[in-house]
């Protein structure tokens, strides 16, 4: 059979590229097969390098690199990186200073070395490397690497197909990365669970489900007189160090964290495969929890700083999850009585000095029996006083 010409191989990628059929595609498994595809055509790709932009606490970029026989690496790229040579002595900068591409053959005699990258491309065994810009909407751009190992490198042909290919790739890439961006930003300020059903299009207010679930509410202490002598940036830091030792174990523990509110923290355990294991999650976070916050003021008062204490107050019951709010600003959360017993006992822990206290319901579920009864109490908006349970002191760290 005759070789496919340039123009046949070159359009039956970018058909390929655009002709998804309502598949999801994950950038790794889309840029492997891309990869594929073009050494097929009879281009010697070797290596082949790209980024996707992304919208992620933790990420600046998401990096693919792909090499012939090996699966495709994702590489994270943390903020920051745009900042450091890496970055600024590269290929990829300079294309995002305007280059309309950057091609460098490295099997001459006294190739142009004006990159890092490159001496490492050349050790692998790269003859020929091109970058290419890929072209976003609202001005957003990256890049994609290409490298050889043919002696001789790319051919005219080679380049044009690489070219011809971009705006189709470009236009694949950014589906691909704003879908994940969404999802990104979703699990950020939603939480996983609340973001996956919102994508499933659960966005209608006044939907929810009812569950049964263990309830976490916790707040921390003396929040109103440190906001009062702190500065923006140390009160903000502060937060997020504390919030970091209360959200970091909930997650660990299999909690979905709702809600952040000021110094306060929401989250559930959903009681599965029942009521017991659930709870048993939600203790072993809040001990975790207390481990953790010990550790941060162990280095607070190693630079002077004040210790931070907080409450958490921990239920058991039916809950509705789901999408509460006004007609266009919604928030998915859970709401009922039981989370108003939660927040209500939460507000005790001050009062009785017990930096962790749990009702009556969840104590029930607790399989070590660690907690222990501190007497009945009246809760605001409770119809009948509560029995409430409290860990022992010498079980929560930095409290014995």
């Amino acid at each position: 059979m005759d070789k496919p010409s340039e123009t046949q191989s070159s359009a039956a990628i970018e058909r390929w590229l655009i002709e998804h059929e309502g598949n999801v595609t994950d950038a790794a498994t889309l840029f492997s097969d891309l990869c594929e595809r073009l050494l097929a055509a009879d281009i010697p790709l070797v290596r082949a390098s790209t980024g996707l932009p992304a919208l992620n606490p933790q990420a600046f970029t998401f990096n693919l690199r792909w090499s012939r026989g090996a699966c495709t690496e994702e590489i994270i790229r943390q903020h920051g990186i745009e900042s450091t040579s890496t970055y600024i002595n590269s290929p990829v900068a300079e294309l995002h200073r305007g280059a309309p591409f950057v091609r460098r053959r490295l099997d001459i005699p006294d190739p142009q070395m004006d990159f890092p990258i490159l001496h490492e491309l050349r050790d692998e065994g790269v003859t020929d490397y091109l970058a290419l810009p890929l072209k976003f909407t609202e001005g957003r751009s990256s890049f994609v690497g290409w490298g050889s190992d043919r002696p001789g490198g790319f051919t005219d042909r080679d380049i044009a197909l690489l070219q011809g290919i971009m705006p189709a790739l470009s236009l694949r890439f950014e589906i691909v990365a704003t879908r994940r961006m969404a999802r990104d930003m979703l699990n950020t300020y939603l939480g996983h669970d609340a973001a996956s059903r919102v994508l499933a299009g659960a966005v209608q207010r006044g939907t929810g489900t009812g569950i049964r679930a263990a309830i976490w509410s916790s707040d921390l202490r003396g929040f109103t007189a440190m906001a009062d002598r702190m500065s923006i940036h140390d009160l903000v830091t502060t937060l997020d160090d504390y919030f970091e030792c209360m959200a970091r174990p909930v997650q660990e523990h299999g909690g979905e964290i709702l809600k952040f509110v000021g110094d306060g923290m929401l989250a559930i355990f959903r009681c599965e495969p029942d009521d017991a294991t659930a709870c048993t999650r939600a203790l072993d976070a809040a001990f975790d929890a207390f481990a953790r916050l010990h550790e941060l003021n162990q280095g607070r008062a190693i630079g002077g700083g004040a210790p931070l204490r907080t409450g958490i107050a921990l239920h058991v019951g039916e809950v509705i999850y789901g999408n509460i709010g006004a007609t266009d600003r919604l928030d998915f959360t859970v709401i009922g009585a039981a989370v108003n017993e939660v927040a209500r006992t939460e507000t005790m822990c001050a009062r009785l000095g017990r930096p962790l206290l749990a009702t009556a319901a969840f104590a029930a579920n607790d399989r070590r029996k660690t907690m222990e009864s501190v007497g009945f109490h009246a809760l605001r908006g409770m119809r009948e006083p509560r029995e409430l349970f409290a860990a022992p002191l010498h079980m929560i760290s930095g409290e014995s």
